[in-house]
């Protein structure tokens, strides 16, 4: 082989081998490291496509998906209408407004940052306990109606017609649903009696239970004038319970919204306990009556 060609042969041997490193060094270098984390810059949120009041349960025709960037997305906004359908909005939602977990719980229990009191009524707090309010476990977005009793003296004259008295061995007890309907526009928690926490914390673990602790909450209820009149009435002078309400009762099954005057309340007796011996079978005391012996004169 001449001299000439053996040269070539050297420099075309050269040429492959170099144009093979380049080409194994391109093909790495376009890939990514198997332990190098993708970058995620986009993901489907859930949004609203109308306006879904307080304390309304979501339908599925309300919410739609939308790819949303990362940076403009809230952390705590869902990605599939299935983990949002059927659940209710403890804060109202407009249009096109994300889902986020603080729309399913209202935000931090127990505490009020900002109340919007709805045109033409008015914001009321009642103070309940753990017995008087549903466990204190009412949530804004809630309906309530409100059970009163009350005990009333039965007053006479006296036989000198110039004051009253107490008529004795009469029953002045009176309970009533006075108000139906109320919605909840907010709750406070206090933080419970130091006893109670204390009886908490030494409970052993494994063994979870309610503490009864006198726990106290605030209810933030949307009222009007009249109502208003009647709380503060049963504030005063009468016992105090809320009770908890479904909130399919307030909304109109044919368009998905609520009643625009609630539901018909419903009519009550009230109770006294005449009532409950009348209707309910209630067994009265029997009066017994003693005949002493008349004592001898000295």
């Amino acid at each position: 082989m001449k001299r000439s060609n053996r040269l070539v042969l050297l420099v075309g041997v050269f040429l492959a081998i170099v144009a093979f490193i380049g080409i194994l060094l391109i093909s790495q270098g376009g890939q990514r490291p198997s332990n190098e984390p993708e970058v995620v810059t986009e993901l489907p949120t859930v949004i609203a496509v109308e306006d879904i009041p307080l304390g309304t349960t979501i339908r599925a025709e309300q919410v739609t998906t939308a790819i949303k960037p990362v940076t403009g997305r809230d952390a705590d906004a869902f990605g599939d209408v299935s983990q949002v359908i059927g659940k209710i909005v403890r804060q109202p939602v407009t249009a096109g407004a994300a889902i986020t977990a603080t729309t399913l719980t209202g935000g931090q229990q127990g505490q009020i940052l900002d109340i919007q009191c709805p045109p033409t009524q008015r914001c009321m707090a009642v103070q309940v306990d753990q017995v008087t309010g549903v466990g204190t476990v009412i949530k804004t977005g809630d309906y309530v109606d409100m059970v009163v009793g009350f005990d009333v003296e039965v007053l006479t004259p006296n036989q000198a017609g110039d004051a009253f008295e107490v008529v004795p061995g009469i029953n002045g007890t009176s309970v009533k649903l006075l108000l139906q309907g109320m919605q909840v526009l907010g709750t406070l928690l206090p933080p419970p009696p130091a006893a109670a926490q204390a009886e908490a914390s030494g409970a052993p673990a494994g063994e979870p239970g309610t503490v009864l602790s006198g726990q106290q909450e605030i209810v933030i209820l949307s009222v009007d004038a009249q109502q208003a009149e009647v709380i503060k009435f049963a504030q005063i002078d009468g016992n105090v319970s809320l009770v908890l309400r479904s909130p399919a009762d307030f909304i109109d099954p044919e368009t998905g919204l609520p009643f625009e005057n609630g539901p018909i309340p419903d009519t009550t007796t009230g109770i006294i306990f005449r009532l409950l011996v009348d209707q309910y079978g209630v067994l009265p005391p029997n009066i017994v009556e003693v005949v002493l012996p008349t004592p001898e004169a000295p």
